[in-house]
């Protein structure tokens, strides 16, 4: 057993880093004792404290923000139990990877009893379909299920499966624990820096922590690029400048597929704007292939379906919602594909932002005048008393009319003659806006309601 362990602990913390490995990764902890920060988890007496002394391991689910140790901490925890150690991306992997999984899981327990613990990152990607996959199979106990997420839980993972799993809250670290896993990386001379003999000043360590908003993965790339830059320019010390000019290029060096999140993400939309279906399509593939969440993309052409073609194109908010259904439906990576056609719908559907500019100039009158008293003849009356106060009364039911149109008002009297919504000249907005011009026309006359308690409905 402690041969097998031993092994087992050597591929999962191998003691010489791979060539061109990142320093966050080579300073992984190897053991619980190294890791920074989790207190709350991993003190005495805590749950994950317990687990390891006992060397048992229950399903969990660890939830908390980039590069606060959820994957470390699951290799380290699924380490102390002595169970093999398998780990998968939920956006990288499907179905057939998970059976492969389970499979082999079955030949490890029926030759040797050693369970299984799977680790899936980034759980919260997986459809329900998915998560159903491999729910028997924990309820079986034939798998210790240890799933990663940034997301909240109770949206994203399945009821069923979160009654069989213990939530664990991981918290961004605190400064005081980036500074000690930057002194660490920076004296380490196995895995660290320790063998270039720098120095960090303290405006550069403050720029590091301050930079790096509790993200260990994130301080350390800055101060592996900073170092970098500080022994390029022939200095021993790594100053606050080398720091502000490493967090500029770390994305291009580190993650060249998913640099720039928010300019990705507004190029993307730009593009869209611009009716530029190749452009729109690159940006978009720039963010699948960087483990962009793709319910993220669903949710942005929603919101662009709305607001940039509006009412030009009304069924654009359809495509865009039936998009972003089915993605959810069909999981990753084959998700990619509905999005992809809602992508180049929506860039070369016609374009308004009428309905927009016309929401935004509402809401400046709404904070404006406050809540305007509501005109008479459009108010509710359900009781005698209402009626008798003259609620309701000389209100047109349109359909009495002929065109459904009649010479009714139905702003309040301070925003008589106010036009929000100004239809563009494309797509079907043509149409909405001679049809408007009528209506328009029509109450611009004011006339008096001919039989008040005819009208009154």
């Amino acid at each position: 057993m402690r041969s097998r362990r031993a092994a087992q602990q050597a591929s999962l913390f191998p003691t010489k880093p791979a060539r061109g490995q990142p320093l966050a990764d080579r300073m992984r902890p190897r053991t619980l004792d190294e890791l920074v920060g989790q207190e709350h988890l991993l003190g005495p007496g805590k749950l994950l404290s317990q687990m390891a002394a006992s060397h048992t391991l229950h399903s969990i689910i660890l939830w908390g923000p980039p590069g606060s140790g959820k994957t470390t901490l699951a290799r380290l925890v699924a380490d102390q139990s002595g169970a093999v150690f398998k780990s998968i991306s939920a956006v990288l992997s499907g179905v057939a990877d998970l059976r492969e999984v389970i499979e082999l899981a079955r030949r490890q327990l029926a030759a040797d009893g050693q369970r299984t613990v799977l680790f899936v990152d980034e759980i919260h990607r997986w459809n329900r379909a998915q998560q159903d996959a491999f729910l028997p199979h924990v309820e079986s106990g034939l798998i210790t299920l240890i799933g990663a997420t940034t997301e909240n839980p109770s949206f994203e993972v399945i009821g069923p499966l979160l009654s069989r799993t213990k939530v664990l809250v991981l918290n961004p670290l605190s400064e005081a624990d980036l500074a000690i896993l930057i002194k660490r990386a920076l004296t380490d001379s196995e895995r660290g820096l320790g063998a270039f003999n720098l120095t960090l000043e303290d405006p550069a360590m403050d720029e590091l922590v301050g930079q790096a908003g509790g993200d260990a993965r994130k301080a350390l790339n800055a101060l592996e690029i900073a170092a970098e830059l500080a022994r390029q320019a022939g200095c021993s010390t790594i100053t606050a400048e080398h720091v502000r000019e490493a967090t500029q290029h770390k994305a291009l060096i580190y993650d060249r597929a998913g640099e720039e999140h928010y300019n990705v993400i507004s190029a993307f939309i730009k593009s869209m704007r611009g009716s530029d279906c190749d452009a729109a399509l690159y940006w978009m593939m720039r963010m699948v292939e960087a483990g962009e969440d793709p319910m993220f993309i669903a949710r942005r052409m929603v919101i662009f379906a709305a607001e940039d073609v509006g009412n030009a194109d009304p069924r654009a908010l359809t495509v865009a919602t039936s998009v972003k259904e089915a993605v959810e439906f069909v999981g990753m990576p084959e998700g990619v594909i509905p999005l992809a056609q809602g992508v180049t719908y929506l860039a070369s559907a016609p374009k308004s932002n009428a309905s927009y500019r016309a929401m935004l100039a509402a809401r400046e009158d709404v904070r404006k005048l406050g809540a305007l008293p509501v005109p008479m003849h459009l108010r509710n009356a359900p009781t005698p008393l209402m009626r008798e106060l003259g609620y309701g009364s000389g209100y047109r039911y349109p359909h009495d009319y002929e065109g459904a149109l009649t010479e009714q008002d139905y702003l309040p009297e301070e925003l008589l003659e106010r036009h929000y919504y100004e239809p563009s000249e494309r797509g079907y907005e043509t149409r909405i806006r001679e049809y408007l011009q009528r209506a328009r026309q029509m109450r611009s006359n004011r006339a008096q309601p001919r039989n008040p308690d005819k009208d009154s409905k």
